[in-house]
């Protein structure tokens, strides 16, 4: 018994000195993977926060895009704006010429006279058409309801035979220049007629 409790004894001190390595390399080897998992979740992170700023910088490049492409259009639709508001006193004065000759003496106008008048309206379709080509276009608002965001109502006319608020008198032309407008049209709204008829639903089918 005491033989056997010695060699016991002396294996006892053997196998916690075997053991000891085997338990520092696996304490070694799990603190291993912790700082891989650590370096791994770092590296997730860090990649998604570049994918992020990757995707803030494309969605900016793209905004700046669409917003230059705007301005460049806008650009070339309004470059001509103020040289067009200045024409604009040509063609009054081009109009104000030709309604200074009365009616009479335009029907039975001949030579020289005649050739003038004709130079005269020649004139004012050549500007009228180049203004066109630069997206200038003439606002023609008689017979029509009163915008305010086209027309300036000057004064109001009492007319029973129209709907109140239609534009019956144009003292000035008005010009758009692409969807805005250049000059609203000076105008004469009627006044004291019916109200507008409300659209049909019906109608419009």
């Amino acid at each position: 018994m005491m033989a056997n409790d010695m060699h016991d004894e002396r294996r006892d001190p053997a196998q916690a000195v075997e053991e000891t390595p085997g338990a520092a390399q696996a304490e070694s080897a799990g603190s291993g993977e912790a700082m891989q998992a650590d370096a791994l979740a770092s590296l997730v992170a860090e990649r998604d926060e570049l994918k992020d700023r990757v995707l803030r910088t494309l969605a900016e490049m793209e905004n700046l895009r669409r917003r230059t492409e705007r301005e460049v259009a806008d650009a070339r639709a309004y470059a001509v704006t103020n040289f067009a508001r200045d024409l604009l006193n040509s063609a009054d004065n081009i109009r104000r010429a030709l309604e200074s000759i009365p009616e009479g003496d335009r029907a039975s106008a001949d030579g020289a006279f005649k050739a003038l008048i004709d130079g005269i309206e020649l004139t004012e379709r050549d500007l009228a058409k180049t203004l066109e080509r630069h997206g200038v276009k003439l606002i023609e608002p008689k017979g029509q309801r009163f915008d305010p965001n086209r027309h300036q109502a000057m004064f109001e006319v009492p007319d029973p035979e129209v709907p109140a608020g239609t534009v019956v008198q144009v003292m000035q032309a008005g010009y758009i220049i692409g969807d805005r407008v250049l000059r609203p049209a000076l105008v004469g709204v009627a006044k004291g007629g019916p109200k507008p008829a409300a659209a049909n639903p019906g109608d419009a089918a």
